[in-house]
């Protein structure tokens, strides 16, 4: 039960206001979208949260999938009832997180201690809290979302630094 419908557009530009329907609430276009990193909102208390009534939270997949894991979010009944939230969740991909937290640049081969190796498949990295190795494909990263219980998922992206090449980009 996806669907998103248009109220206004403006003309000359391609602005608009909208709905998207998702099974656990409507959200109005444009949103505000309060972060709630390890699926918590850590700079409001819940009071101060419903106050501001948002539409949908965004939990990031990187730190779920490493603590508390999603395996465990889905045997308690996925992220809705881990956070005690019953509106939209968005989770992001995981992808931002692996590069910012890595140790160094993937990308320049002369840096030695490289964290994170990307391959045509996904990217191997290893955890910020106890140096662990991982892979994530954009398969896998879909399935970890998906598991969490998330409303909306992303693609997950590889993050280039911005001194790379035309080539790479």
């Amino acid at each position: 039960m996806f669907e998103f419908s248009v109220h206004k557009k403006q003309k000359g530009s391609l602005a608009r206001t909208g709905t998207f329907k998702t099974p656990h609430g409507e959200i109005k276009t444009p949103v505000f979208m309060p972060v709630g990193t390890k699926a918590t909102v850590k700079t409001l208390c819940k009071h101060d949260l419903q106050m501001l009534n948002p539409d949908i939270i965004l939990a990031i997949t990187y730190h779920l999938y490493l603590r508390p894991g999603e395996n465990l979010v889905k045997k308690m009944g996925g992220l809705h009832k881990w956070m005690n939230w019953n509106k939209p969740i968005l989770t992001d991909s995981g992808g931002f997180q692996v590069f910012s937290l890595a140790k160094t640049n993937p990308h320049k081969k002369s840096e030695m201690k490289v964290s994170v190796k990307i391959d045509e498949k996904g990217v191997q990295f290893k955890s910020h809290l106890d140096g662990s190795k991982h892979y994530f494909t954009p398969e896998k990263a879909m399935k970890i979302q998906g598991d969490l219980g998330a409303d909306i998922i992303m693609a997950f992206d590889e993050c280039a630094p911005a001194d790379s090449s035309k080539e790479y980009f």
